[in-house]
């Protein structure tokens, strides 16, 4: 097993996770198997209680687990599927360091942060390394391990001692270090100041670890003497400094990292034998023409996300990258809008009109419309109005979770007139309650108490969505919800005209809700959340079909999806086919891309607050 630590000083949210990424798709692309562990120095045992304003997005695996986004940039990049072990904790540390001392495990002696901490984290790399990651099932051959936050930091102080440890137990060969840092460029000299990466790196090496690749992250390219300088003063070779600029989107860092000789010296350092003198003609083509296609798009699609958690884009980290991975595929840049949900609301009318009307005026100029998940009462009515307003002018609508218990609601009241139907989260007094609570749910015990995880969903009749996901009968996706559509009122809802087409193996819980295509071209929403397993060459069906609709084209994809349904011998799609059914598809419903290229800047947000 090889390991890559990939550490970071200066600053956090520089990129690590972006880097580490994409050390893994070059290596993968390589042909060997990649893992990835993150590390959080936290005290929590997992992500599931933070406060999207704080961390961002909580992202769920498979198997339940409640972890950091930053593995969702693992999952979409190296395209597998990790495990809840692979997000490291203080928390989970402490939390088994404690259980093994109350089981006599230590044998009286006293637990200490060296050797007992240490030695714990060491064994949980080592152990979490193995575990394959892929459908093959494969063991993993190198392990890329993020430690968040900086280096200096007192919360990961234990971890960079085990790593220092680390380094010694396994051989030379199979352990590196990647520090990303930061090289300001400030405005007023226009020069690159190195003295940041200089101090940092200094932590790092009075701390044990010793930098064998130093990432430097920018605002515009460097030249080869700000490299020279921090060569000479940290202790590397020139060629083993690599600049990572600012630029178009994130697809175009892997093609960035591997033009600077990533795979050379990775291929040298950890003796993995990758290191050839020329790389085959397609060597990452496919990745290559993603970044090229994001880059020459010129149409855009305009796309509203009415939110409660909108101040910090990160809470919607999934939901922007779906969103972008459909719109790629329609041949459209994304122009995402994030509109506060309490601004569409009638009181904000009375005591903010300004902010009240350029809300509505963003949602009205959209051509699609997004509520995606979250808790509690705050901004309710206000996604319950975008509904209805999606609904009322035939505008496309996706909703996500809460989303689907607003768009449940929206039509409860306003189709059935039953006026006071609510969720039991906002109003457990309701005579409508459309919305409850499931078994699952304990109020007492905030962590972990939801519906978490893969889930199987099957379709009931013929819907927009089954098409999108291929006509099969029944699919996989990922959840995390404490709150369901009540059952007791879903025949008189159905009756009405709003049809549940998905719901769960027991039949009882409802997993799709739409409209009839004679009714509306596109009001979907999902309780799953499909952004968790959407990627850049695999968008989200969900997401597909609202971009799809925004640009008026789904009935031909539909029509032509079905014709071009090809398959690989062996009855399964493999890259290639998809990446030629993606083609094909976007040829057959005439979405041409130009070659204009467009303002770098791999995603236009919107201020709510700002008018056009």
């Amino acid at each position: 097993m090889k390991y890559i630590l990939v550490t970071g000083g200066v600053i956090s949210g520089i990129g690590k996770g972006v880097i580490a990424s994409s050390i893994g798709t070059i290596l993968k692309h390589c042909g060997l198997h990649v893992t990835s562990i993150k590390i959080d120095p936290y005290i929590n045992i997992d992500a599931g209680t933070f406060s999207p304003f704080e961390h961002g997005e909580v992202f769920v695996l498979d198997d339940g687990g409640e972890v950091d986004l930053d593995l969702g940039n693992y999952e979409r990049f190296l395209d597998v599927t990790l495990h809840r072990a692979n997000n490291i904790t203080t928390g989970k540390i402490y939390q088994q360091v404690i259980e093994c001392e109350r089981k006599g495990d230590y044998l009286g002696k006293t637990v200490q942060v060296v050797p007992h901490i240490t030695d714990a984290i060491q064994e949980w790399v080592i152990n979490v390394a193995k575990v394959p990651v892929t459908d093959d099932g494969k063991e993993p051959e190198v392990c890329i391990i993020e430690l968040g936050g900086t280096i200096g930091d007192i919360e990961g102080m234990p971890f960079v001692e085990a790593f220092r440890q680390f380094q010694f137990r396994v051989s030379h060969e199979s352990f590196c270090c990647v520090h990303v840092s930061l090289v300001p460029q400030p405005k007023s000299t226009g020069e690159s100041k190195t003295k940041p990466t200089q101090a940092s790196v200094k932590e790092l090496r009075g701390s044990g670890l010793s930098p064998d690749l130093i990432v430097c992250r920018s605002e515009m390219p460097i030249i080869d003497e700000v490299k020279q300088k921090i060569s000479n003063f940290c202790h590397v070779k020139p060629d083993r400094v690599i600049c990572i600029h600012d630029c178009t989107s994130t697809y175009r860092v892997p093609l960035m990292l591997e033009e600077q000789g990533l795979i050379q010296f990775i291929g040298e350092r950890l003796q993995l034998n990758i290191a050839t003198p020329a790389r085959p003609k397609k060597f990452m083509w496919k990745w290559r023409d993603l970044a090229d296609r994001h880059d020459n798009v010129r149409k855009v699609v305009e796309i509203a996300l009415v939110g409660k958690y909108t101040q910090l884009e990160d809470a919607y980290a999934s939901v922007t990258k779906a969103l972008q991975h459909s719109a790629l595929f329609v041949n459209r840049r994304l122009n995402l809008s994030y509109i506060e949900a309490t601004s569409l609301e009638e009181a904000t009318k009375i005591e903010n009109p300004v902010k009240y009307h350029q809300a509505w005026q963003i949602l009205c100029r959209s051509d699609g419309v997004i509520v995606p998940g979250g808790f509690g009462k705050r901004g309710m009515e206000g996604k319950i109005a975008a509904v209805t307003w999606c609904r009322t002018t035939r505008k496309p609508f996706l909703g996500v979770c809460l989303g689907l218990q607003a768009a449940v609601i929206e039509f409860t009241r306003n189709v059935m007139n039953w006026k006071d139907a609510n969720t039991t989260e906002i109003d457990p007094e309701s005579p409508y309650p459309v919305v409850i609570d499931m078994p699952e749910h304990n109020s007492g015990q905030m962590g972990g108490t939801m519906r978490l995880g893969k889930r199987t969903t099957i379709f009931h009749g013929e819907s927009i969505l089954k098409k999108l996901y291929g006509n099969v009968g029944s699919i996989d996706e990922r959840h995390r919800h404490r709150y369901e559509v009540n059952p007791e009122f879903v025949d008189k809802i159905e009756k009405a005209g709003l049809h549940f087409v998905g719901r769960d193996e027991s039949e009882t819980r409802m997993e799709i809700m739409e409209l009839p295509v004679s009714t509306h071209p596109y009001f979907v929403a999902t309780q799953y959340h499909p952004e968790y397993i959407s990627r850049p060459l695999k968008p989200s069906p969900p997401y597909l079909g609202l971009l799809l609709a925004a640009v008026g084209k789904l009935q031909p994809y539909l029509n032509n999806a079905m014709a071009s349904n090809t398959t690989s011998e062996d009855g399964e799609n493999s890259d290639d086919d998809i990446v030629g059914i993606l083609r094909r598809n976007i040829s057959n419903v005439s979405l041409s891309a130009t070659s204009t290229p467009v303002t770098p800047s791999h995603l236009s947000v919107k201020s709510p607050t700002v008018t056009d």
